[in-house]
Parts: C-alpha cells; sequence; structure tokens
C-alpha cells in the first residue's frame, strides 16, 4: 500500500495531496506561502485511509520542499507541530 500513495503539491490550491494508484485523494494539508516561509495550517487524512502512514508522507514530501526551496517553516496546525517535535531532523526549518 505505501508505494502506491503518491504527494503532490496542488500549487492552485495551495496544498499537498496524498493519491493512490487510482488518483484518489486520501489527505491533504492546506499551506500559505509567503517571501522565505511556509505555513502548514491544516492537515487531514480522508476517512477511509487513516491509519496508513498518509499524513506522514504527506509531512516528509512538503518539509523535504521546503528545505529544496530554503523555506522556514511555520506549523500552524497541531499535526506539524507534533511531527516537528518527534523528528528533529526537520528543526532546522522551524522559523520563529
Amino acid at each position: 500500500m505505501e508505494n502506491e500513495i503518491s504527494v503532490v503539491d496542488a500549487k492552485e490550491r495551495s496544498r499537498y495531496e496524498a493519491l493512490d494508484a487510482e488518483g484518489n485523494l486520501m489527505g491533504f494539508v492546506d499551506y500559505s506561502l509567503h517571501p522565505g516561509r511556509i505555513t502548514f495550517l491544516h492537515a487531514e487524512t480522508l476517512p477511509d485511509f487513516r491509519g496508513r502512514g498518509v499524513a506522514g508522507r504527506i509531512a516528509v514530501k512538503s518539509l523535504d520542499d521546503a528545505r529544496a526551496l530554503g523555506l522556514q517553516v511555520k506549523p500552524a496546525c497541531p499535526f506539524y507541530q507534533d511531527y516537528l517535535e518527534k523528528h528533529p531532523e526537520y528543526a532546522d526549518l522551524v522559523g520563529q
């Protein structure tokens, strides 16, 4: 199942989306992009896909992209706050 999850930056909707092999939406995180910073506003996994690591996959892709783009991260949603506490490898991204 894990290999069937793809995460894309749906820039036109200002969110990262996780899709299954058939292109069905599994989960997403809304964001707000400002010069030098991305704020993660709300993460959600759709009920049928919970417990499969969807949100974690979205977090990894979005945080890796932020790093590659040189963006500071503002975790405004509880999921990202918790994720960043548990994954210190991303601590350098957290902006003040």
